[in-house]
Parts: structure tokens; C-alpha cells; sequence
């Protein structure tokens, strides 16, 4: 699976980690994250993030 990158802070969003403080399980693609769903550092949206 795709990581995918937050292009405001950097932060690098892997499937094989989730987001756990989130809610976000082990496996879950990019693709299949809720569009509510924020960066964790920096709070920016789903939509500001690119492949890494």
C-alpha cells in the first residue's frame, strides 16, 4: 500500500501503522480513510496530502 505525505508538515501517513489515536486500524489504505479524517501534526485536511 501507498504511504502518502502531508505536503504542510511532513508527516508520513503508512497503511502498515493506522493512526491508532485516531481510531484508524493497521491496514487501512489512504484511499479508505474517513474524509473527516485530519493530519495528526497538523491538523490539515485528508485533501492536502500526496503520495510518497
Amino acid at each position: 500500500m501507498t504511504k502518502y505525505v502531508c505536503i504542510d508538515c511532513g508527516y508520513i501517513y503508512d497503511p502498515a501503522k493506522g493512526d491508532e489515536r485516531r481510531g484508524i486500524a493497521v491496514g487501512t489504505s489512504f484511499a479508505s480513510l474517513p474524509d473527516f479524517w485530519r493530519c495528526p501534526v497538523c491538523d490539515v485536511a485528508k485533501s492536502d496530502f500526496a503520495p510518497w
